[in-house]
């Protein structure tokens, strides 16, 4: 194990009150690669400055989050950690007698619409993060540079773990992580990017046109200007973490198959040859466009529970019984539900197998004589198991099996 004096020399010029040691100039291979990934920082970093800066705490309620803070929270510092990793990459450019790309800018406005949208995105960005640096590894030669370049690669795949997260996605769907060239990063991250030269040409973007989640059975539709309104000849892959080769299949029946879970990027090519999964032995002279990327999520995982409301992961259906309206009243009264502007009220039943709809009609033993209700008692759902919690919480409201 490195003691802990190795280690920091190690990663010294990443310490970010620590100047680079000004030493001779890398090569132009390694110039490059710094500041591509300067500018992926800045590009991160932008992205959160404008997502935080466009959204407010109710927004984040509205998308499903339990408590606004939790993804704020995670946003601020991420945003933090880009802007860091930006500082320390300039420096170390200029200890290297390099200059950093400057005239950037960066537009997010088409993808800040609303917080699921901007969350989403998130997630890609953090992901391309990942992709981008595990690209760029074996291009590197100097070991100081490639051991600066993986202390920052750690971290970005903490971010995305967090994003999988705060977008009901698998902390961890898959064992290993997929790899991109600089040109397949632009491919996703350069209908952002404006206003500077860059030192590598994008691959044709490429969009998915279907709506909603991707779910295994979905058949996959695509948008770009390198298909020329023809699909005749072209090819669909779909490259997932870990999978020696692309799944290849013919566009128009590009299917999502079973057994995916997590990120998987997706090109169009010229033929059936699956994509190597290997950077280094990839060919890329049959991408047409692409990749872009989608989250095929299968697994939803009970870290879910903690971070969105019972609402937006629950779903219920109602079948009709009788009861008396005095055990009515004890329904209501001890399931506490948030009261409507109509005659139903909803909670959740504990154990039962199926879920009941509850018509009440008859006399009680109070001044009305007759009274008609319907109170909707329906057994929840919940993908990850469910919360079975019963008491009071510190607001002073009732839980009953997970509902307040």
């Amino acid at each position: 194990m490195l003691s802990s004096a190795i280690l920091g020399a190690l990663i010294a010029p990443l310490l970010v009150n620590a100047a680079p040691v000004r030493r001779q100039a890398a090569n132009s291979t390694d110039v490059l690669v710094l500041q591509f990934a300067d500018v992926l920082e800045q590009f991160e970093s932008q992205f959160y400055s404008q997502a935080l800066t466009t959204f407010v705490e109710q927004d984040f309620i509205e998308a499903g989050f339990i408590d606004a803070n939790i993804p704020i929270q995670q946003f601020t510092q991420i945003q933090s950690d880009e802007s860091t990793h930006d500082s320390i990459i300039q420096e170390e450019l200029q200890a290297l007698g390099a200059e950093a790309i400057t005239g950037c800018t960066f537009d997010f406005s088409e993808v800040l619409t609303d917080v699921t949208t901007m969350a989403s995105t998130a997630r890609i960005v953090e992901n391309v993060g990942v992709s981008a640096y595990l690209g760029a590894a074996h291009v590197i030669s100097d070991p100081q540079l490639l051991t600066a370049a993986a202390s920052i690669m750690t971290v970005e795949a903490r971010h995305q773990t967090v994003l999988n997260i705060l977008t009901g996605g698998s902390a961890i769907s898959q064992a290993f992580d997929i790899a991109f060239s600089p040109e397949q990063v632009l491919a996703i991250a350069g209908q952002f990017i404006s206003g500077c030269t860059l030192p590598f040409t994008a691959n044709p973007s490429l969009s998915v046109t279907n709506t909603g989640p991707m779910q295994p059975g979905d058949t996959i539709a695509f948008s770009s200007s390198a298909l020329n309104g023809s699909t005749d000849g072209l090819f669909c892959q779909m490259l997932i973490g870990g999978a020696p080769t692309s799944i290849s299949l013919a566009l128009d029946q590009c299917v999502i198959p079973s057994g995916i879970d997590g990120p998987v990027a997706l090109y169009i090519t010229s033929d059936d040859d699956p994509i190597d999964n290997n950077i280094v032995v990839q060919n890329t002279i049959t991408i047409v466009a692409g990749p872009t990327l989608i989250f095929v999520d299968t697994v939803v995982e009970e870290l879910s529970e903690l971070v969105f409301t019972s609402n937006s992961t629950v779903s219920a259906s109602t079948t009709e019984s009788t009861i008396s309206p005095a055990e009515a009243s004890a329904i209501i009264s001890s399931a506490s539900p948030v009261a409507t502007s109509s005659s139903s009220s909803s909670y959740s039943s504990d154990s039962s197998d199926s879920s009941d709809s509850v018509s009440l009609d008859g006399s009680d033993n109070s001044d009305s004589s007759s009274t008609n209700v319907v109170v909707s008692t329906s057994v929840v759902e919940f993908p990850g198991g469910p919360n079975m919690y019963t008491g009071s919480s510190d607001d002073g409201s009732v839980t009953v099996n997970g509902w307040s």
